[in-house]
């Protein structure tokens, strides 16, 4: 239930919500919950809508809300027990109803990751930021240790169309600015470099928005965290996951402690048996051009959320994602073209980045 902070209890009152507490009302799945507590609990960047309910074993549940035709449950229920048969702490799904669009779920509490890490950190509690983070990397080996031949594949076409989002919605529609030839140009090849790198990893589980605001920090538990938001799912580059956590939208770090938790990554995914290349910096590079797709999407995806949707908060996170992809795009020669259309675009100054 990633997104939108949580909301203090207002009255709910459409239709989908009517149908909703006569659905809890019939006991799914067993669980005697109380329809009458029924209260908003969170949103995201799409339909879904989440809510908790008090019920009586367990004490508090996650009811998620994804109304047909807009969304589909089906991919949801899969990947969650894909993940919970591979020892990633995913939702208990308790019940289900494919045709409402309704499901009863445990229920991690109300602290995600990006809370805790701004608290740790706002206290000066590094050690409390670096044990979250280390946690967090120890769920995303196990993840990718899972087979993933039963989600889509993270292919060409879908890459490509992420990528398109940049100059859609955020270059023409954010900005206002329609790309000339050379412009086009460059992006063309950028894309094509990103592309033959992105497709050449080895391939994985990915999650495809491992980040802070999808990890939570179940109530009174120090282990491992809550994994949310993972219907996407597909199989895809060994790097991607990692980006999502490291180079968070909503939180940035330092670079070299990005490194230092991509080293501890790259060891631990080698002890597990994982296709990481032999050498860190082979894989760092990987990191950052994958990294580079993603954060390329973001900006489009943010844009589009916005102008489209009517969800302005995204806007607030532009600036960190647009300085990851600047940076990236200065420090290598193939990506030369990028760093350019950026400075044209915007006019910012280069910045001082490690290199491998």
């Amino acid at each position: 239930m990633p997104g939108d902070a949580l909301c203090p209890n207002p009255a709910v009152t459409d239709a989908r919500v009517q149908a909703l507490r006569g659905w809890l009302a019939e006991a799914p799945g067993g669980v005697a919950a109380d329809a009458a507590s029924l209260r908003a609990a969170s949103s995201d960047a799409s339909f879904r809508r989440y809510f908790r309910v008090a019920a009586r074993q367990p004490a508090s549940c996650i009811v998620m809300d994804a109304p047909p035709p807009h969304e589909d449950i089906a991919p949801f229920l899969r990947v969650a027990a894909l993940l919970r048969g591979g020892g990633v702490r995913a939702p208990e799904v308790y019940a289900a109803d494919a045709r409402q669009g309704f499901a009863l779920l445990s229920d991690f509490g109300d602290t995600t990751y990006l809370q805790a890490l701004q608290t740790a950190r706002a206290a000066g509690d590094a050690r409390a930021v670096d044990a979250l983070m280390r946690r967090a990397l120890a769920t995303l080996v196990r993840l990718q240790r899972i087979d993933a031949d039963s989600v889509p594949r993270y292919d060409e076409a879908l890459l490509r169309r992420e990528l398109d989002l940049f100059p859609q919605w955020y270059v023409a529609r954010h900005l206002g600015i329609d790309p000339d030839p050379a412009a086009q140009e460059a992006l063309r090849q950028v894309f094509a470099s990103l592309l033959a790198n992105n497709l050449a990893q080895p391939t994985v589980l990915v999650h495809r928005d491992f980040h802070s605001r999808n990890l939570m920090v179940p109530p009174g538990d120090d282990d491992a965290p809550g994994v949310l938001d993972f219907q996407d799912a597909v199989r895809g580059p060994l790097s991607y996951d990692l980006v999502s956590l490291l180079r968070d939208a909503y939180i940035d770090w330092p670079e070299e402690q990005q490194i230092d938790w991509a080293v501890r990554y790259w060891e631990a995914a080698r002890a597990a048996g994982l296709p990481v290349p032999a050498d860190f910096g082979d894989f760092y590079r990987d990191f950052e051009w994958m990294g580079l797709q993603r954060q390329l999407k973001v900006l489009g995806i943010f844009a589009r959320l916005h102008h489209r949707d009517g969800k302005a908060q995204y806007l607030a996170d532009l600036p960190r994602v647009w300085d990851y992809a600047r940076a990236v795009s200065a420090r290598y020669a193939a990506l030369a073209p990028l760093a350019r259309l950026f400075d044209r675009l915007q006019g910012v100054r280069a910045q001082v980045a490690y290199t491998f």
